[in-house]
């Protein structure tokens, strides 16, 4: 179907608050003015409560999850120290490719793909690693990893987790779970468009940044000195902050906070559940043991006899919704649909299902 045919139809269900879209259209605003910087200000306040925590370094850094990846590794670790990846699918390799990139030893801990780690074998792989990274929800394969016991048995080492999957769309307790160091990304559970990383670090991360990191764009101490300023108040400029990102951000996380997290959760989480429900009746197999689904984000088997890609674009041109192919091992295997942000809604999980099913049929 031709781009503008597609168009004239109206978009399908998309998981951008109307908040954020309405946001997106005001006048822009410069990156130092006094009144972005409130926004900022009130955006990174917002950011504590989402992420539960009372960090003060927790702030959006410009870039999407992947630069809140790589800014959490380039100012913790120094070459040659040991950094334990939990690794059960796509995002839990990047995490390794990147801390070894900046030079640590990398102890990959793997598992197999659709199942969740065991937070046991992480502890006991080093007796005393620099970090302990984890991705507590894994995008590629549906599955949720534990944290609790992990954070409270993570020892002298920081506890690094991906919540780009998980942030808003499920209880994430950053302090209470004993957290040091966490990155998100806005296009999930947020409801915003991507191009933002949510990040956050304990002081007993800070106290352990290095002193000239690699990275100038993602060197935390400076990009500090802008976002929070001295103990003045002062602000040092370090970079161009997106600022119409930040203020579709600043919308997002207050509809979010004006629903209340708990009812967002409950949210995700029936409406999750009622997709997974409806795909097995219609005789699909889900790749992951239900005690470990993600509501937000589900992998189903794909029949015998269907075709993936024709599957796929058929479902996006004819009804404007997108589902997600399977990547790595996963490739031509299973579909990964998302069921997050302002698309977690009942009448789109029907919609769903229905084209799926007739899609499948034809």
């Amino acid at each position: 179907m031709p781009l503008l045919e597609r168009l004239l139809m109206g978009p399908g269900p998309s998981n951008v608050y109307p908040e954020v879209m309405a946001a997106a259209v005001e006048p822009v605003l410069g990156h130092l003015d006094p009144i972005f910087l409130g926004v900022l200000d009130e955006t990174m306040a917002r950011l504590r409560e989402v992420f539960a925590t009372t960090n003060p370094l927790t702030f959006p850094i410009s870039g999407t999850g992947s630069a809140g990846m790589e800014a959490a590794l380039v100012n913790s670790i120094s070459p040659g120290q040991v950094v334990v990846v939990a690794i059960n699918g796509l995002f839990g390799m990047r995490m390794a490719e990147v801390a070894s990139r900046h030079g640590a030893e990398v102890i990959a801990v793997e598992f197999p793909w659709g199942k969740p780690v065991n937070p046991e074998a992480l502890v006991s792989a080093h007796p005393s690693p620099a970090i302990i990274a984890v991705v507590h929800a894994e995008t590629s394969t549906g599955v949720v990893n534990d944290l609790t016991w992990l954070g409270a048995n993570k020892g002298d080492a920081l506890l690094l987790v991906d919540s780009v999957t998980s942030l808003a769309g499920m209880p994430l307790l950053i302090d209470d779970w004993g957290i040091d160091l966490s990155y998100s990304g806005t296009q999930k559970c947020l409801g915003v468009p991507p191009g933002l990383s949510p990040f956050t670090a304990s002081p007993r991360a800070l106290e352990r940044f290095v002193d000239r990191p690699s990275s100038w764009y993602l060197d935390l101490s400076l990009v500090a000195a802008y976002v929070s300023g001295d103990a003045t108040g002062t602000r040092s400029y370090h970079h161009t902050a997106p600022s119409t990102q930040v203020v579709g951000l600043h919308a997002g996380l207050g509809a979010i906070l004006e629903e209340g997290l708990e009812a967002g959760f409950a949210r995700h989480e029936e409406t999750g559940r009622a997709l997974q429900a409806g795909l097995e009746d219609m005789g699909l197999d889900l790749l992951v043991d239900a005690p470990h689904r993600l509501a937000q984000l589900t992998t189903v088997m794909i029949p015998d006899g269907v075709d993936d890609l024709t599957t796929r674009t058929s479902l996006r041109e004819r009804y404007s919704i997108e589902i997600g192919g399977g990547v790595g091992p996963l490739a031509g295997k299973v579909w990964r649909i998302g069921c997050m942000g302002h698309s977690a809604r009942m009448a789109n999980v029907l919609t769903l299902l229905a084209a799926l099913e007739e899609t499948i049929a034809r």
